[in-house]
């Protein structure tokens, strides 16, 4: 499966593989002219002036290049910490499940209420009545010692703040 870089990084990738690719064009489009001034009419304050000016570019497709390539760097390491923490949450729900001695519905009404769904969201995702769910959403509060959603979400979210990183960060 292809990860995706985070939405924040995909604008900038692009802007600057943008300019590096403009960066390119024009110091393509210096280098040819500066060789053609040369070729007629030789050595110039003219041919300086655009040899420089391909020099420049050069400087920037090379930079931008590193810049591009450590934003992708970036956007890779922040998909694997989501996807590690994703399947760290997996577990931590897979666990309580458990430990709580949920039922399989239970544990699928737990998971659609921990993502936000409502009792008639969680209803028609798992073609049961609304009162059903109701009842198993209750059932999963009293097991888990809560009474509310948010009380449930806030026993996965302190167990996954205070666990500590099973490998040390990169920063």
């Amino acid at each position: 499966m292809k990860r995706r870089l985070s939405s924040e990084l995909e604008p900038a990738v692009g802007v600057v593989a943008g300019v590096v690719a403009l960066q390119i064009l024009a110091m393509t489009f210096f280098i040819l002219d500066a060789a053609a001034d040369v070729a007629a009419d030789g050595l110039s304050a003219h041919v300086a002036v655009e040899a420089l000016a391909a020099l420049g570019l050069m400087a920037g497709v090379a930079m931008g290049t590193i810049l591009l390539r450590r934003l992708l760097a970036v956007g890779r390491r922040k998909s694997a910490a989501l996807a590690v923490a994703a399947g760290a949450l997996s577990e931590v729900i897979a666990a309580r499940a458990r430990d709580w001695g949920l039922t399989p519905a239970e544990t699928d009404v737990a998971v659609f209420s921990l993502k936000g769904c409502d009792v008639a969201e969680i209803a028609r995702l798992r073609n049961a009545a609304p009162g059903t769910v109701r009842a198993q959403l209750a059932r999963v509060y009293q097991k888990a010692g809560v009474n509310s959603r948010s009380a449930l979400a806030s026993l996965f979210l302190d167990e996954l703040i205070t666990t500590p990183p099973s490998t040390p960060r990169e920063d």
